[in-house]
Parts: structure tokens; sequence; C-alpha cells
């Protein structure tokens, strides 16, 4: 990966919706060129997917916890967590817990009552998010990264 190939990914990952065309006059490519690059990074898996981000609050997601899990089975409790439509993280984690997941709800009673439901598949400590000062970052924060 050259730097116009970051380049490009910095873009994207800033408007994944860039036309082709205007993606390859940002970065000094005509649109057939810049379309390959794009095309290869895709094939090699390193731009993995194309995202719509939509805000929780907007459509009733009013409160956000992290929760750190310990099991015994943790195939059980991955079951558990895929089919629940609160779980939009699941991160397999090292040290005392074995998982960190986020969870969004509609209210806090639901979250207390998404923790009674994980009673039986182990022990966790529930960390209501109060606020998010930095909700994501770009991995290339800037050009001069690129």
């Amino acid at each position: 990966m050259d730097h116009v190939d970051k380049q490009i990914l910095f873009h994207l990952q800033n408007q994944a919706r860039i036309s082709m065309t205007e993606l390859g006059k940002s970065v000094g490519l005509s649109q057939p060129a810049v379309t390959e690059r794009v095309r290869r990074m895709e094939e090699k898996g390193v731009i993995e997917e194309y995202r719509t981000v939509i805000s929780p609050e907007k459509i009733g997601k009013h409160a956000a916890a992290y929760m750190l899990f310990r099991t015994r089975d943790c195939y059980a409790f991955l079951d558990f967590v895929q089919a629940s439509p609160y779980v939009t993280e699941c991160h397999r984690i090292s040290g005392e817990h074995n998982y960190l997941l986020k969870i969004q709800t509609d209210s806090t009673h639901a979250l207390e009552e998404f923790g009674n439901q994980c009673d039986k598949y182990g022990t966790y400590t529930i960390l209501i998010v109060m606020s998010s000062p930095i909700d994501h970052k770009f991995l290339i924060q800037s050009l001069e990264e690129a």
C-alpha cells in the first residue's frame, strides 16, 4: 500500500459515498485508476465493508453501556449475545473477564433487564455510558498520515 492508497482510504473513511470521479480528483488520479485501486483494496481485505452510521438516539436507543463479563460457558453465552438485539459489539478480552460487550437499549430499565437475562451465564459489571466525548476516531486522521 502506497501513499496514494492511504489518501484514498482517508477520503473513503470520511465519506464512503464519494463518487469515484470526485475521489480521483482528490488524490490526483483518473476515475478508472482510482476505481481499480479501490477494487484492489477491497479484494485484499484492506477495505472490509461500507456502513451507514445511525444515530442511536434518533431510533430510540437512549441508553448505552459496556458490560465486562466472566463466564465458564463461552459457547452458550455467545449464542445468547448473538441473538440479543441489544448487543452491538462483543470482544473477547484477556484478564479477569472473558468478554467486553457494548449494549444499546431504549432505557436503563432495559439495561437492567438484559443484565437479569445474563445472570445464568456468569458474572458481570455494567458500566453505563454518561456521554461519549470521542465516539469514534478514524484510523487515518489526516492527509499527512496518509
